[in-house]
């Protein structure tokens, strides 16, 4: 009886984590809680800007946005406008220049980072666009750390800035109506 005890609490731990209501980083260690409606309220706003997303990957675009958003101090709603703006809420993106996914993250980007798969799955690609844009942010400010996401080091100009500005508007008024 007490092993189907242990075995039924570590049943309900690991669906926690999968659930994306709390994450791990790459060493293991848990990360902040992400909030399960607002996954919901992300995945809604992705599917309806990307109607050809299924059901299933709308859910897991709103918990990666959510877990990665909590992980890294980022608002969840301007993750949201830089995924919308980057690729249209397209998992499967990639750029001319080589951009993949979701966050339109360049491969050369995440050399260092552990991430325990590839930049193609919604869950690391949002995860590798979020640690890029908290880091901007902490380096530059938010209008320059959003504005570099998409000009690295040589900004030159306002217009992607002013794009996410509005997206990030248009999100949260989703979610007020």
């Amino acid at each position: 009886m007490k092993r189907a005890y242990v075995t039924i609490l570590a049943v309900l731990a690991v669906g926690l984590i999968l659930d994306g209501t709390q994450g791990q980083d790459a060493s293991g260690s848990p990360t902040a809680l992400a909030d399960p409606d607002d996954a919901t309220r992300i995945a809604s706003i992705v599917m309806e800007r990307n109607p050809s997303l299924s059901s299933a990957e709308g859910a897991r675009i709103g918990r990666a946005v959510t877990r990665s958003a909590a992980k890294y101090d980022l608002d969840p709603d301007l993750v949201t406008a830089v995924l919308i703006v980057e690729s249209g809420g397209r998992p499967w993106a990639r750029s001319p220049k080589g951009a993949i996914g979701l966050m339109q993250v360049m491969p050369y980007m995440v050399g260092d980072m552990r991430l325990a798969g590839n930049l193609t799955t919604i869950e690391n690609n949002v995860e590798a666009g979020c640690l890029i844009l908290a880091d901007n942010i902490r380096r530059l400010g938010e209008d320059d750390g959003i504005s570099a996401y998409f000009w690295g080091s040589n900004i030159r100009g306002v217009a992607y800035l002013d794009r996410v500005r509005a997206t990030r508007d248009a999100v949260r008024q989703l979610s007020e109506s």
